[in-house]
């Protein structure tokens, strides 16, 4: 499933695109005076096939998974949280709900490794392949099965939410302990040191940040993961939720939908996705720049830009969903302004502007 949904990852459309930003050059305002959300509309062209596109369906899938190494005290909550906040998803209950109702996104709920069984909850997708992974700090978080499986699991659920009108793809996770296996990831692909990259997760105090950075460096030096080998990675020091989203977007990508990026877990797995899938780059969409140091690093080594700097570090795709509504305003920009043309008004003189900005642009 993998290589052959890799295979169906097309291009952007650059005539789309190339349509679209003759518009929002001939839109009444200075030539690239909105530029970030002129990116995203512009980007949105492009993953569409269309030179206006509006109304995109919204989904955030938000996967959820345990990790043995949070047995090593590298997160201020316990395990049985994970559970406890699967519960609360599928009761309304928490921020992303909050957030996915602001986006007007469907709100997709995935077990994909919780450490117990859940009852039965509508809106929960069961996609277990383990009931969380091992200590990283110990050995291998999975089997490069089991991690194969997890990627299945995630493709699956995008085609899912594709035919089901998304058009716009956020992510979303839950895993107690988990921006260790994250920051891990991140390490495996960067030049900084882990006391630069490691950050403080849900709360953790300055000597517990200390400890969670020894952690991983015990995990890398026990599993010794191949950069070169992105299954060996993800297999060796991610986690379950990690996998199935790396699955999440390279399905999404291959039915030309957005993919809205969250924090540290998120962008780990876009890093290991784009890596497998180099073509699924042009899918990704940043949203806001989280408190942890390797959220940032994972977005400048993947190439994207973020757009929000609100100091978040919560998760559960919340920072997805307010990229949605960034991906919104660039589309009401585009569809809702006059051009100069329409509007009657004189277009630029000099400068750039003068170069693309015309009165015959309706």
């Amino acid at each position: 499933m993998l290589k052959d949904t890799i295979a169906s990852i097309g291009p952007l459309d650059d005539a789309a695109m190339a349509a679209c930003q003759l518009r929002i050059d001939n839109l009444t305002k200075p030539l690239g005076s909105l530029h970030g959300l002129e990116h995203l509309a512009v980007r949105m062209a492009g993953i569409t096939g269309r030179p206006r596109p509006r109304d995109l369906g919204k989904h955030i899938i938000l996967m959820a998974a345990d990790h043995g190494v949070a047995d090593e005290g590298v997160s201020a909550y316990p395990r049985e949280v994970t559970p406890q906040m699967v519960v609360n998803f599928c009761n309304g209950g928490a921020a992303i709900n909050s957030f996915a109702r602001h986006a007007g996104a469907k709100l997709i709920l995935v077990d994909i490794g919780v450490g117990v069984e859940l009852p039965p909850m509508a809106g929960l997708c069961r996609e277990k392949i383990a009931p969380g992974t091992a200590n990283i700090s110990r050995g291998p978080a999975m089997t490069r099965e089991q991690a194969l499986q997890a990627i299945a699991a995630g493709i699956r659920v995008a085609r899912v939410a594709a035919s089901e009108g998304a058009e716009v793809i956020g992510l979303g996770e839950m895993g107690i302990g988990n921006t260790t296996p994250s920051t891990a990831i991140i390490a495996c692909y960067s030049r900084k040191t882990l006391s630069e990259l490691t950050g403080r997760g849900t709360g953790l105090t300055v000597a517990a940040v200390a400890h969670k950075a020894d952690v991983i460096a015990r995990a890398l030096a026990v599993n010794r993961p191949d950069p070169a080998d992105p299954l060996d990675v993800l297999a060796k020091v991610g986690g379950f939720e990690i996998a199935g989203l790396v699955g999440v977007i390279i399905g999404a990508a291959a039915c030309r939908a957005a993919v809205v990026l969250d924090g540290i877990i998120t962008s780990a797995a876009a890093l290991l996705a784009v890596r497998l899938a180099p073509a699924a780059r042009d899918y990704l969409v940043g949203s806001h720049f989280s408190c942890e140091p390797a959220h940032k690093e994972a977005l400048k080594i993947v190439g994207l830009d973020a757009y929000l700097h609100l100091n978040m570090r919560l998760g559960e795709g919340t920072g997805a969903a307010l990229g949605m509504r960034l991906i919104d305003a660039g589309l009401h920009v585009l569809n809702d302004m006059k051009t100069f043309g329409e509007a009657e008004v004189a277009v630029a003189q000099d400068g750039p502007g003068a170069l693309r900005q015309r009165s015959d642009i309706v």
